[in-house]
C-alpha cells in the first residue's frame, strides 16, 4: 500500500462513448508505484465522507444529460478547495454540465472533429508536470473547448490538427487543491503511449501535492 489514495471515477455499464472498463486498470496500474487507486462508477462516492480519505479524485466521467446533485457537486468543490487533487482526463470533463464544476475545471468541451493521429507539443517543459515527458504523438479525438475568462489557467501542452495547435493539457490551483486536465485518452490505446503515461503519472502526483 502507497500513503496517498486516489479515487477514480467513470461509467462502466451506462457508458455511451467512453467505457471505463479496461481505461480503469490502465490508470491504475500507471500509478501504481506512488498511488493506490480505487476505480468506482458509483457516483454516490462524490460525498465529503467518502472523499475524506483520499489526495487525489481522477474523473474519467460519461457525457451524460443528467446533471449530479447540488450536494455531489458541493463535495468535490470543497474536496478540491480544502486542498485535494483533481484530474480530469478526456471525457472526464464531463462534469462540466455543472456549471459549477466547469469553472473549477477552467474550460468546456464544446465539439471534436473525428477521430486521428494527433501530435502532441510541449509548452511548458520547465513544469514539473512536463519533468521528462517528450513530445508524442497519440490517435484521439481532438477536442475543442472553450475556457472560462475568470480562471487563470497554464497550458502545458498543445496538440496539431489541421496546421493549427490547440490546448491539450492545463493545469491551475483552485482555492488550496490543484486541478489538471489531459485531453487525450478516448481508447486504451492513448494510455499505452510511454510519454502520455508518464504525463499522466506527473499530473497526478503535482495534483496530489507529491511532487
Amino acid at each position: 500500500m502507497n500513503g496517498i489514495q486516489a479515487l477514480a471515477l467513470g461509467n462502466y455499464s451506462d457508458a455511451i462513448w467512453h467505457p471505463f472498463g479496461g481505461i480503469d486498470k490502465e490508470i491504475e496500474q500507471i500509478f501504481a508505484e506512488r498511488i493506490d487507486v480505487r476505480s468506482t462508477g458509483d457516483y454516490g462516492m462524490l460525498k465529503e465522507d467518502y472523499l475524506s480519505p483520499y489526495r487525489l479524485f481522477i474523473s474519467y466521467t460519461e457525457f451524460l444529460d443528467e446533471k449530479l446533485s447540488q450536494e455531489r457537486v458541493a463535495a468535490l468543490l470543497s474536496f478540491v478547495a480544502k486542498g485535494g487533487g483533481f484530474l480530469g482526463i478526456h471525457n472526464g470533463i464531463s462534469l462540466q454540465r455543472n456549471q459549477e464544476l466547469a469553472t473549477m475545471i477552467g474550460g468546456r468541451f464544446v465539439s471534436h472533429p473525428d477521430y486521428t493521429a494527433l501530435p502532441i507539443h510541449i509548452l511548458e517543459p520547465n513544469h514539473r508536470i512536463m519533468d521528462r515527458v517528450e513530445p508524442f504523438t497519440v490517435n484521439d479525438e481532438p477536442y475543442r473547448f472553450d475556457f472560462d475568462p475568470y480562471v487563470r489557467t497554464t497550458i502545458l501542452a498543445e496538440y496539431e490538427h489541421e496546421g493549427e495547435r490547440w490546448p491539450a493539457a492545463w493545469m491551475h490551483q483552485y482555492g488550496l487543491g490543484r486541478v489538471v486536465y489531459l485531453m487525450p485518452g478516448h481508447e486504451i490505446s492513448a494510455f499505452k503511449v510511454e510519454a502520455y503515461r508518464k504525463l499522466i503519472l506527473n499530473a497526478g502526483l503535482w495534483a496530489a501535492k507529491a511532487i
